[in-house]
């Protein structure tokens, strides 16, 4: 029999298909399986949220302090605010914090509610102020995201979103230094359900203190007056439309019987 070199019918060494088609199947089959681990662990995350005791929290915010202590300032803002927040909680809440306000100087129209009862505020935000209650309203309102846990949600899932980028790209990878840097401070953000609840929350605080709600409407009320989005848009990025915003409070102020009578000036030494 005479030989006839030819090459085999099949090579294990060389698939069949498009390397290209096998990329982007495995690239979309990954980020499925991505997808679907941070949401079962998301679900995990609201399941043990409030069963986290106040103590874990403690010293679960000693990640974030540490920081904020070195960028804060110490003015008569920051002695203010302090007093303003403790006299909220004194009288009209039985929240389980400690509460720690922390004045950063940024021109960031924003505060913040970190575990452990932290509360950032930004100077910022304290230069549009025109009242006492305007303010007030401001702190009720990111204690309200302490009454439902809020910024303990928040927290976790931006932490497992950043486990899992490390766990496929590595702690120096530009893509997971990118993730972290989104867990920022001051880009923490929360669920428009979630701003909406802690608006009534303070509604019902700033009745309790003053005896009326004047000024919880102040601070949103200015905005189209500044014509100017870009100075308020981090404050307002997952935050209601601020003109349903402001229908919403009037709702409530007129289902609730709250009366709008009554502003307290800020004291002459932080105006």
């Amino acid at each position: 029999m005479k030989y006839t070199p030819r090459l085999p019918k099949s090579n294990v060494n060389v698939t069949p298909t498009s390397m290209l088609g096998e990329f982007f199947v495995l690239t979309l089959s990954l980020l499925g399986i991505v997808i679907v681990i941070y949401m079962l662990l998301g679900f995990a995350v609201d399941l043990i949220v409030p069963r986290i005791s106040i103590d874990l929290e403690t010293k679960m915010s000693k990640l974030f302090i540490r920081s904020v202590d070195a960028q804060e300032v110490d003015s008569e803002w920051g002695t203010y605010v302090q007093s303003l927040v403790e006299n909220l909680q004194k009288r009209c809440t039985k929240l389980p914090y400690p509460f720690k306000v922390h004045v950063r100087k940024s021109s960031l129209v924003n505060a913040l509610a970190l575990p452990g009862g932290h509360i950032i505020v930004f100077t910022g935000l304290l230069d549009k102020v025109t009242s006492e209650n305007e303010l007030a309203f401001v702190f009720a309102h990111e204690m309200g995201h302490y009454a439902h846990r809020d910024h303990l949600r928040g927290v976790g899932r931006a932490f497992v979103f950043i486990t899992i980028s490390t766990f496929l790209f590595g702690t120096d990878s530009n893509i997971s230094q990118m993730l972290a840097h989104a867990l920022n401070i001051t880009e923490l953000s929360f669920s428009r359900k979630q701003e909406t609840r802690a608006d009534e929350f303070a509604l019902e605080l700033l009745n309790c203190a003053y005896g009326n709600v004047a000024g919880a409407t102040d601070f949103f009320e200015k905005i189209p007056k500044e014509q100017d989005p870009g100075k308020f848009g981090h404050y307002f990025a997952s935050h209601p439309e601020n003109l349903k915003r402001i229908t919403d409070f009037n709702n409530v102020i007129r289902d609730r019987g709250f009366k709008l009578a009554g502003k307290k000036p800020l004291p002459k030494i932080v105006q």
